[in-house]
């Protein structure tokens, strides 16, 4: 879903020779000093990052008041991926990753900078925040390809799991204290003026990166070439979608995100203008409803390994839809501002379980060989909807009322999970137990193999 997806992490594990040794008690050796210096700066990174996530909403709306201005404001953020998400995961397989990431947090320090500068010149206006934020996601496409690549390359084989662990930690206490510092003094400041602590998050990434002088490639051979690059993309896109489409499960997945991505995404968009009409909160009161849905996502996420041991693939992932969708609506029909913090976080963490129950299904079910392409074909099928789903929201709020429509999203994602509840989704542990050469007897048993560790 929309709010979700990034908030969906994939931890490589791979099998590879040690490159240092253990300690002498037995335990495994420290994490290391390069480790550690991109733990914090990218740390710092998602905090500032949660400042914009805050921030550029609040910013379109006190420009122009306009649920069509947020909705275009979203589309922009998402159309990058569809139109260059192919494209540049292949081109970043073929560089110097560490030395293209910096130059990414560099360019998207500078980027993000240019709205609070012209609002200080009295010179802003909406379409350069169309503009900054296209091109904000597009090197955000970039950092967030190389970054896959930087855990494995930073931390042992066998240290991958507590690594990855603490870089989940940080990346999702960013959304919650950020939106919340932000809510605070955005009492003092105006909102543009917050994008300067993106800006300079970005910088101090930059210089940790600077300072790791481990490379993030693979050992091998120097990057191909740019060319050969493109005469292969898109034989390489080709058979990945031809895999998506040929398999029931998949094909089904896709489908089913596409639509709940359509639907979905206006909640996300017009979360601003619903809060400050329906529930008439504050600008801080706002920032601590972006938090609390990060914090329904770190709630959740702790459920996702407990609710696969005991329940299938399908009542998992469709459930989570259910109940996604019904607090949505509830959060609608109630209009109170308590309740809301309650029902955004319920709304946004049940979101986030159906990403990792349908990201677990293509982990366990797709050849290795084939899991990059296949990641990066559903993610652009999935996320296409998202620029069309926010226009037609925008549409939809003009000809009525946010709350109506708020309400609406919810019935629509929950009434989707019902549809998908006779297709394919519902042998999915069959699926997934054929994948791995298992006869299991019970979907509980395909469960314990399929949950997070």
């Amino acid at each position: 879903m929309p709010g979700s997806a990034s908030a969906s992490v994939v931890l490589v594990l791979r099998s590879e020779p040690s490159r240092g040794g253990r300690s002498g008690d037995g335990g495994t050796r420290r994490l290391g000093r390069d480790f550690w210096l991109y733990f914090v700066g990218q740390g710092l990174s998602q905090l500032g990052s949660s400042f914009t996530t805050f921030a550029l909403p609040l910013l379109v709306f006190e420009l122009t008041h306009s649920a069509a201005d947020l909705a275009v404001t979203t589309a922009a953020s998402f159309l990058p991926y569809l139109l260059f998400g192919l494209l540049l995961g292949a081109v970043v397989d073929r560089v110097d990753r560490r030395r293209m990431m910096l130059r990414t947090d560099l360019g998207r320090a500078a980027v993000i900078a240019v709205l609070p500068v012209l609002s200080l010149l009295g010179d802003l206006a909406i379409w350069q925040v169309y503009a900054v934020t296209f091109v904000q996601s597009t090197l955000g496409i970039l950092f967030d390809c190389g970054e896959l690549a930087a855990i494995p390359s930073l931390v042992d084989g066998d240290e991958l799991i507590t690594a990855n662990a603490r870089i989940m930690a940080t990346n999702n206490a960013g959304p919650i204290l950020g939106p919340t510092l932000a809510g605070a003094l955005v009492a003092f400041v105006p909102a543009s003026r917050l994008l300067f602590f993106d800006a300079g998050s970005f910088i101090v990434s930059a210089a940790t990166l600077a300072t790791i002088h481990r490379s993030f490639n693979p050992a091998g051979g120097p990057p191909a070439r740019a060319g050969r690059v493109l005469r292969q993309l898109f034989a390489e896109v080709r058979e990945g979608l031809a895999y998506v489409w040929h398999h029931p499960v998949l094909r089904a997945v896709s489908l089913m995100m596409a639509l709940v991505n359509f639907v979905y995404a206006t909640a996300s968009a017009q979360l601003v203008l619903f809060a400050g009409t329906a529930l008439h909160a504050s600008r801080p009161e706002i920032g601590f409803l972006f938090a609390c849905g990060a914090a329904g996502i770190v709630v959740v996420s702790l459920l996702a390994g407990p609710a696969r041991r005991h329940l299938s693939f399908a009542v998992t992932a469709l459930g989570a839809l259910v109940v996604s969708g019904l607090a949505l609506t509830a959060m609608a029909l109630l209009r109170s501002y308590p309740a809301a913090l309650v029902l955004w976080g319920a709304s946004s963490g049940f979101g986030l379980l159906l990403n990792i129950n349908t990201g677990a299904l293509r982990q366990a079910i797709v050849p290795p060989e084939l899991l990059g392409r296949v990641v990066s074909v559903a993610r652009v099928i999935a996320w296409s909807a998202i620029p069309l789903g926010s226009i037609a929201g925008a549409a939809a709020i003009g000809a009525t009322s946010v709350t109506t429509v708020y309400a609406a999203i919810g019935v629509l994602v929950a009434a989707i999970a019902v549809g998908f509840a006779r297709s394919p989704l519902r042998k999915g542990d069959l699926y997934i137990a054929a994948a791995r050469g298992q006869s299991a007897t019970t979907a509980g048993d395909v469960s314990d193999a399929l949950a997070p560790q």
